[in-house]
């Protein structure tokens, strides 16, 4: 039954990457679709079932590919009366891995906005999961001005550690696994949530501790949740599942204790060990099959690389110890035979592993055990609290064959041992890890933090001219706008023609008092609105009223003479005059021969808890702002506001602190005269380099996207393009 609007909390869960539906999900199709999607499905269920939230709503990525399946392209599907997953535009529409998704996150934050104000509630909560939705997390939280909540499922910092450790170059990790942009994406989230969820304490005192953000006030452990509906022993008169016909065809002796191991072909899963482990053991392989279940698959060679290797070498090693007859390892099952094979192996006295390298989360373990199956598992993460929870297992080092399979052979041949094994798992994940639970303590811990903000609607409108214009010029002052009296005079001109639907703002690092005296000196009509001192201010109209909402929402960790103070004596800053410093931005002179790398001065903020964001630009000017204030920022907390779409807001800039407000979902130029920054974003499909310098530059802008007529997308104007060659 559905629940009265304000009747509760409405829960905003974001999980970007991998295919999530809320049926038969695919895991291990690949190493996107693994336990996370699984997790953030039953999460949403479960918090909607609760009397107190009246709505959630799990956005994730809307996926148009005839190589998956269409389910992943609808815009909205109900999953509980009260929950729904949200397929949101990311980029091109085809599949993609996650290590590529980086550069369209900020189209996925647009096009949340955009969401939030169709259902006309700001959500009272923001819950990411893993770096790239936290990375959208705390940009949504920072506009809307809500708690975010953060669960990292694996980090980027251990998995770094571990890949080093296996001898890959850092070059390899680099460039596989975008390993630095994640990093930082994970203490960007960090540093702005409320609350980091954490399903075991290893992970917060040995894994989160890595980070510069790491704050253990701020952090909660809860474990994770299991459908106990699903997963328990089997009961007296269980018959032999229809996949056990998928098992049993590889086995020349299918009655034998069976050794199980699910998991999606990824080489931190460390398939390969458990395979050479149980090769090398002659009692083992007598005394037990080996069925390993690898993800879904029609053809090795058309899958992903890590994947393909993967699973290549899980046949090479099959054949280089000849386990035809005792191995097996199907191409094929669907969600709803996972229960069954954990009762499988449980009725034949068997033993679930998991040899994973690192395992923060342990959601098989979970299952196996409301299965009655015993389990040997990684002493890494999860699996150490798993097991001394439920008392039903032992723990292995991951690289050491011997020892996982003598573990193996030891777990099945004491047969009064597996029996209490069997059911202190049992008893052990209905005690700890029932959804009810998980829910119970979650919400407990989430009304701390949500305070009275529950049911706070947008922002009502100001009287302005505003809600008229039906698109957005934005320029940058200093070298765009400003710079070329003769473009300034034709560009002036050639927007008064479409003033009555345009509406026109500049954005710049100047206060408004500077920019106020600047515009008048070049004879600028007073803009529609002013966003000021790097984003930290916004202004409206004649009378220049400012937006004190905007300032609210930024003043949230704000510690100006703190951040002074720590930065006091370093080399090669030098305070701008008073005049430049602001209520939200401390401004400095930067010497990059002599200063510190900006990264190594933020680096010093974070570990002292300080919170700012550093603009370097010009390769002279370094500004700290508020965690919340940007230009880009700005501009889209006034697109929300405003109800003004990205895609009819064009923006123009030239240096480092324009970055932001050049990417996403906005039309977005950068002029001839541009500084080196920017040229990181040349690509990118949605960012027009104009040819012309200054306001010429701008009126190029104007013509490519042709903004004063029916404003074309990029790709629309790549489509006409192409169609003219």
């Amino acid at each position: 039954m559905n629940k009265a609007p304000d009747e509760g909390l409405y829960i905003v869960l974001i999980s970007i990457h991998g295919l999530i539906r809320g049926h038969n999900l695919e895991l291990g199709r690949d190493a996107d679709t693994g336990g996370q999607t699984k997790y953030v499905v039953e999460l949403a269920r479960a918090l909607a079932a609760r009397p107190d939230v009246q709505r959630v709503d799990l956005l994730t990525r809307r996926v148009i590919d005839s190589k998956v399946d269409t389910d992943y392209a609808q815009p909205v599907e109900v999953i509980a009366p009260s929950a729904q997953i949200v397929r949101l535009a990311c980029g091109p529409r085809r599949y993609l891995r996650k290590e590529v998704l980086w550069p369209h996150l900020f189209s996925f934050i647009d096009d949340a906005l955009q969401h939030f104000r169709r259902v006309g509630r700001t959500p009272d909560l923001l819950h990411s999961h893993y770096a790239d939705a936290g990375y959208v997390g705390a940009r949504l939280a920072q506009l809307l001005g809500v708690p975010l909540v953060h669960t990292g499922h694996s980090l980027g910092r251990v998995k770094r550690q571990r890949l080093n450790e296996s001898g890959l170059a850092p070059q390899s990790i680099e460039r596989q696994y975008n390993i630095t942009q994640r990093i930082e994406a994970e203490e960007i989230a960090l540093g702005n949530a409320a609350m980091v969820v954490a399903s075991t304490r290893q992970e917060v005192e040995e894994q989160y501790a890595q980070y510069e953000n790491y704050h253990t006030q701020r952090m909660v452990t809860i474990p994770p949740g299991v459908d106990l509906e699903r997963f328990h022993p089997p009961r007296r008169g269980w018959r032999a599942p229809p996949v056990a016909e998928l098992v049993n065809r590889f086995l020349a002796a299918p009655r034998k204790p069976m050794i199980l191991a699910l998991s999606r072909p990824d080489h931190r899963k460390n398939i390969t060990t458990l395979v050479r482990a149980y090769g090398e053991n002659s009692a083992l392989r007598e005394a037990a099959n080996l069925v390993i279940v690898p993800g879904n698959r029609d053809d090795i060679g058309v899958m992903d690389r890590g994947a393909r290797e993967v699973l290549t070498d899980l046949l090479l090693l099959i054949d280089r110890y000849d386990l035809y007859g005792c191995v097996a390892y199907p191409k094929h099952h669907e969600a709803h035979d996972v229960p069954d094979l954990y009762r499988m192996a449980a009725r034949s006295r068997g033993v679930f592993i998991n040899p994973a390298l690192t395992e923060p989360f342990g959601l098989t373990l979970i299952e196996a055990a409301a299965s009655g199956l015993p389990i040997v598992a990684t002493r890494d993460g999860g699996p150490i609290d798993i097991i001394g929870n439920c008392k039903n297992g032992v723990l292995i080092d991951p690289l050491d064959a011997d020892a996982m399979s003598e573990a193996l052979l030891d777990a099945i041949a004491d047969r009064s041992r597996w029996l209490r094994w069997s059911r202190s798992g049992t008893r052990g994940a209905r005690q700890h890890y029932s959804w009810e639970g998980h829910v119970k303590k979650y919400l407990r811990a989430v009304n701390k933090i949500t305070g009275r903000r529950r049911g706070r609607r947008f922002p009502r409108v100001a009287r302005s001219r505003l809600p008229s214009i039906d698109r957005l010029l934005v320029c940058d002052v200093d070298s765009t706008l400003l710079g070329d009296s003769e473009a300034l005079e034709a560009l002036l001109a050639r927007l008064g023609d479409g003033r009555g639907k345009l509406g026109f703002g500049v954005a710049t690092g100047r206060s408004l008092e500077s920019t106020l005296k600047v515009l008048k000196q070049w004879t600028v009509p007073m803009p529609d609105l002013l966003i000021t001192a790097v984003g930290s201010e916004i202004h409206y109209g004649h009378g220049m009223v400012e937006d004190q909402g905007w300032a609210q929402h930024i003043a949230h960790r704000w510690r100006p003479d703190a951040l002074r103070q720590a930065l006091r004596g370093t080399p090669g800053l030098k305070l701008q005059p008073k005049s430049e410093q602001r209520r939200f931005k401390v401004s400095y002179f930067i010497d990059p021969d002599k200063a510190p790398a900006v990264r190594a001065i933020q680096r010093e903020l974070r570990q002292r808890d300080l919170h700012a964001k550093l603009i370097y630009s010009h390769e002279a000017y370094l500004d700290l702002l508020p965690m919340r204030a940007s230009k880009g920022l700005a501009i889209r907390y006034l697109a929300m506001r405003w109800g003004i779409p990205p895609e009819a807001i064009l923006v123009f800039g030239d240096s480092g602190n324009d970055e932001d407000m050049l990417s996403g979902n906005t039309l977005s130029v950068v002029v001839g005269n541009h500084t080196p920054e920017l040229e990181r974003l040349r690509g990118q499909h949605w960012v027009y380099f104009a040819e012309a310098t200054h306001a010429w530059g701008i009126l190029e802008g104007i013509e490519y996207y042709n903004f004063l007529g029916e404003p074309r997308a990029p790709e629309e104007q790549q489509e006409q393009e192409s169609s003219q060659c």
